[in-house]
């Protein structure tokens, strides 16, 4: 163990940390050294959505200690900052997770410490509730306790600036920069909860953001005569979903719910959800049974903290689970249909989606003479978009936006996605649809029939804790030489995030590239193809996205099953020869 991470354990061993921090720490010391390396090895720092990790004790864990280090990070950043005669305000909300609400409050006790007010959930309550009530209540700042749909063990605090979006330079790296000059993590000073700067949020809260999802209805009419004839089931995996979702639906018309039992309890342990990922089959298996066995018309699941959805279907009698490409095409050609039949489509309306997300996208905003535009993997850059538009007089009008991974935003009242908004959306579709006696899975073929058949697969290479720097060489393998082909088919262009180069392999020519920098690699294949290769910034590992493009076919399901064959080549090829 190297003196300086020595160092850290005997100042928690020796300071004025509580007694169980130091049992805990004695307890690794003499069973696992190893952990107790890694927990002190280094500093939690924000990612691409703010700060995640395992709990437990020391500088590189979740705990009340780097949680209360954050916060006073925050506290100082917003004390340097002007604010027009008023106090600065920070909305906190928290979800289902072990530990979140006791970092809630650590967190609120600290701002108030600092001379900063508070709003804080007085129960678990969605992400995306929180990006709307920082914008509501003209807050400075937001923080959100979660870790998404991560594993029980993680824990995450998510730093939202003024305007509800996740936070970015410059104020992301003050924030990051105001916590390095902490050396005492004991020493912060914190207040009771029942301190005048501290305030609960109310139903009145609630009651707001509802009525913003309500005035997004695009087919109100049908879904208050017929709603009721969708029947659906919901799963909140354990989390915070069931605190708004349910009565987001009944607003829009939708009563007939129903719900998965088993996983309905919040719970931080996620007893019947063991990943807690609406990405994942074996999540929803137990959903995906019951709506087989009592004919469901739609299947809908939340992560622990509301802001990615799953989507499931019956189709021919047999559950069709929808992937987050699927689900985005679906959403942008309905909101496009509907608000060009209604003629409310904004001169300046607009989409955003990221360079990870299907093209599909773009082919149907195009289609409708509307850009889509593609900003980095992140949702914080989608709002960053919505918020360059919103400052110059003649931007663009945000309409839209979504990431593969399962999130979606419709509308601007929030500036992170939201899994509540998507599921009343979904509803709404699954419902006119169903009046033709049609699915979700029709209306998916119209548009392949439309645009071609797109099909997207992701993979990703695991590494354990601590293995960054093998990460970082393979990609820099990648970057340094990289393949000239795959399955024989020309690399006909590279785009190089980090250098912020796009290299024509073809002329030899290069552009410059106007995205963030941003550790990403991008092949296209003379087929049409598409390769993204990227670390995730916030587990170990490297992703790996494809896309496959057919048009024309004569039988789409046929068609379909050669693209994921394509898909399934495309991202073994590049593993085995490149990423080993």
């Amino acid at each position: 163990m190297d003196t300086q991470t020595q160092e850290k354990i005997n100042s928690w061993l020796e300071g004025p940390y509580d007694d169980a921090t130091k049992h805990e720490i004695r307890n690794l010391e003499q069973k696992d050294s190893k952990s107790l390396e890694d927990a002190f090895s280094k500093n939690l720092t924000f990612g691409t959505g703010g700060m995640r990790g395992l709990m437990g004790v020391g500088t590189n864990r979740l705990n009340i200690y780097t949680i209360r280090s954050a916060t006073k990070g925050l506290a100082n950043y917003l004390n340097t900052l002007p604010t027009d005669n008023e106090p600065h305000t920070v909305v906190i909300g928290y979800d289902s997770r072990i530990n979140s609400k006791t970092f809630a409050e650590e967190a609120a006790k600290v701002l108030a410490a600092n001379k900063i007010h508070v709003y804080l959930t007085n129960d678990l309550r969605p992400t995306p509730f929180v990006s709307f009530t920082c914008r509501h209540k003209h807050a400075s700042a937001a923080i959100m306790i979660t870790a998404s749909h991560n594993p029980p063990e993680y824990n995450g605090y998510k730093v939202y600036w003024s305007d509800g979006a996740q936070v970015i330079a410059p104020h992301d790296t003050g924030i990051v920069s105001e916590v390095a000059k902490i050396n005492d993590p004991a020493a912060i000073e914190t207040t009771s909860l029942n301190h005048p700067f501290i305030k609960y949020l109310t139903i009145d809260d609630d009651n707001a953001y509802l009525k913003e999802l309500s005035e997004l209805q695009t087919n109100k009419e049908e879904s208050k005569i017929h709603g009721s004839e969708l029947k659906i089931l919901y799963s909140n995996l354990h989390g915070t979903g069931i605190t708004l979702l349910p009565k987001a639906l009944e607003n829009w018309g939708f009563t007939n719910i129903f719900y998965v039992e088993e996983q309905k309890m919040p719970d931080g342990t996620f007893p019947n959800a063991k990943s807690p990922n609406p990405e994942n089959k074996d999540t929803l298996a137990l959903g995906l049974k019951q709506m087989e066995k009592e004919n469901f018309d739609l299947f809908l699941a939340t992560d622990p903290d509301a802001d990615r959805i799953g989507i499931s279907l019956l189709h021919n009698g047999k559950p069709q689970i929808l992937d987050g490409n699927q689900i985005a095409a679906i959403f942008l050609s309905y909101i496009a249909e509907n608000l060009t039949l209604n003629q409310k489509m904004p001169e300046n309306g607009a989409f955003v989606t990221t360079i990870v997300t299907t093209p599909l996208l773009q082919k149907i905003a195009k289609s409708y003479q509307k850009p889509c535009f593609e900003v980095l993997t992140g949702f914080k850059y989608i709002g960053e978009k919505i918020r360059q538009w919103e400052t110059i007089s003649d931007g663009y009008q945000f309409l839209f936006g979504a990431e593969e991974s399962h999130g979606y935003l419709f509308g601007t009242y929030a500036r992170d996605k939201d899994a509540i908004i998507s599921s009343c959306l979904a509803a709404e579709i699954a419902l006119h649809l169903k009046k033709q006696n049609k699915t979700l899975i029709d209306y998916l073929y119209t548009i392949y029939k439309t645009y071609g058949i797109h099909r997207e697969k992701q993979l990703s290479i695991t590494f354990n804790q601590g293995e960054q720097e093998t990460i970082q060489e393979l990609i820099e393998k990648l970057r340094k030489n990289p393949p000239q082909k795959l399955l024989n088919t020309k690399i006909i262009q590279i785009d190089d995030h980090q250098t912020h180069i796009s290299l024509n392999t073809l002329t030899n020519e290069t552009t410059k590239l106007h995205l963030p920098t941003s550790n990403v690699l991008v092949y296209y294949l003379e087929d049409e193809s598409k390769l993204i290769i990227r670390p995730s910034g916030t587990e170990p590992k490297i992703k790996i996205y494809a896309m496959a493009t057919l048009k024309n076919a004569s039988n789409i399901e046929d068609g379909i099953k050669a693209c994921n064959q394509k898909l399934e080549n495309l991202l073994s090829a590049l593993k085995n020869t490149h990423l080993n």
